[in-house]
């Protein structure tokens, strides 16, 4: 069975379509470029509303200790790095906090695949996201896909998920070709930038588990 996340949450309607849906993890952003952006002191009433046994995953830019304290203090329990931190900066996070790490990578090319393996460090899972478009201020969350099927050469020593361009009519595809242990989502399942739509996080999720 494939798990699910659904991140750039921002709403308890939201929220709750993820829970509904069946979303293993539910994910908020903390990076003020991105439109679904919120604060730490939002984030947890968001972060109240999810049942036990489901994973809060803070996404965070290079965050500072400040930021990392502030999101723990919300309720996250799981923190995803998107940014340029170095294996020694995930090692050192995760072993300040004791929470664990998840590192995300933009790739678009065998080489920036074996690199983002490489660069996993103590990470517990990796996340495969589409590498950011020339000029994009956002490492994620930007609407395009990579290549999939240059996932049929790696086999990741750790869990690994799969990111970018992700949508109700190409998570099936984007399964099959790859074969990640999770899906993560965010603009395919959007009316508009930062908005989500409750109907398509429930046709995504069937869409996903069809496949």
């Amino acid at each position: 069975m494939i798990d699910l996340k659904i991140c750039g949450l921002s709403t308890p309607d939201s929220v709750n379509a993820a829970i509904a849906a069946g979303a293993r993890w539910v994910g908020f952003v903390f990076f003020p470029p991105s439109p679904r952006n919120i604060t730490p002191e939002r984030a947890a009433g968001l972060v109240a509303q999810v049942p036990t046994g489901i994973g809060k995953v803070a996404v965070l830019v290079d965050p500072d200790d400040a930021l990392v304290d502030a999101v723990l203090a919300a309720g996250i329990d799981t923190l995803q790095l998107h940014g340029r931190e170095t294996p020694q900066r995930l090692a050192e996070i995760a072993g300040r906090t004791g929470k664990p790490v998840w590192r995300a990578s933009g790739v678009a090319t065998r080489a920036d695949i074996r690199a983002a393996i490489a660069g996993a460090g103590p990470a517990k899972r990796l996340l495969l996201d589409a590498k950011a478009p020339s000029g994009s201020p956002l490492p994620g969350g930007n609407g395009v896909t990579f290549d999939w099927r240059l996932m049929a050469d790696f086999a990741p020593p750790i869990p690994w998920g799969l990111s970018g361009g992700l949508a109700i009519a190409n998570v099936g595809e984007a399964v099959r070709a790859a074969r990640p242990a999770f899906v993560d989502v965010s603009s395919g399942v959007e009316d508009a930038p930062g908005v989500k739509s409750l109907h398509k996080i429930a046709a995504f999720a069937a869409a996903m588990r069809d496949a």
